[in-house]
């Protein structure tokens, strides 16, 4: 579908290439040992998941701040289970989360199979809202990094996704066309109506169980990109 178009494809990295879900939980069950923290944690995570991706939609949208979301996801996930937590501790653990997240190095099904297969084919880069300091080091630990041309985060380009200028940053630094670009990812609206606002292809990993759209190709494992591209 995509093949005699495309020159370069753009992946999101957290949900659609790392694992994001697998390694936090494992970051959470290190630190809450490191920190005493006496909670079951798969009613800790059964709250944090939503509530994680509520926040980083507040933070996509501006209304809050790199620590607002840092310290709000756990505040109000503590807050939902009942579990008294002082604040001085909640920041020691999104400090710790932070620092002991990207040493974790599980891969979303398939990934390296599908990076393998697309890198002689096209050239390939990264669009992340993730932190960049925090961001390389998933790549580099997972043993992703050398696969990409070009990483974009949202701190150069001063916006996040679905913001049509990172879109657009994306294109100026990989000199890519609209029109011979593709975005792969898992969020509807950051990934795919982002980048369908600055003309690019998209292809929806429909990890969230999302409901049917027709804003373009919708695909529930990487290795279905196979089939167009």
């Amino acid at each position: 579908m995509f093949r005699n178009v495309v020159t370069d494809v753009f992946f999101d990295l957290d949900h659609t290439l790392w694992d994001f879900e697998r390694n936090s939980a494992l970051t959470f069950q290190k630190i809450f040992i490191d920190y005493g923290i006496d909670l079951d944690l798969n009613l800790f995570l059964a709250e944090y998941v939503p509530a994680n991706l509520a926040y980083w939609k507040l933070f996509r949208e501006g209304k809050i701040g790199k620590e607002d979301l840092r310290y709000q996801r756990l505040r109000t996930v503590f807050d939902a289970v009942r579990y008294r937590v002082e604040d001085d501790m909640i920041h020691s653990l999104a400090n710790a989360y932070i620092e002991h997240l990207s040493s974790h190095d599980h891969l979303v099904p398939n990934t390296r199979e599908i990076l393998e297969y697309l890198k002689p084919k096209y050239r390939l880069h990264i669009i992340t809202n993730g932190f960049e300091e925090v961001q390389a080091k998933k790549m580099r630990n997972s043993g992703i990094d050398s696969f990409f041309d070009q990483v974009i985060n949202s701190e150069m380009a001063g916006v996040k996704k679905p913001h049509p200028a990172i879109f657009r940053l994306a294109l100026e630094r990989t000199r890519a066309l609209p029109q011979h670009a593709i975005m792969v990812g898992d969020n509807l609206e950051a990934d795919i109506l982002g980048a369908r606002t600055a003309g690019i292809h998209t292809i929806h990993l429909n990890v969230h169980k999302e409901p049917p759209h027709e804003h373009g190709v919708i695909i529930h494992d990487l290795r279905e990109i196979k089939l167009y591209l």
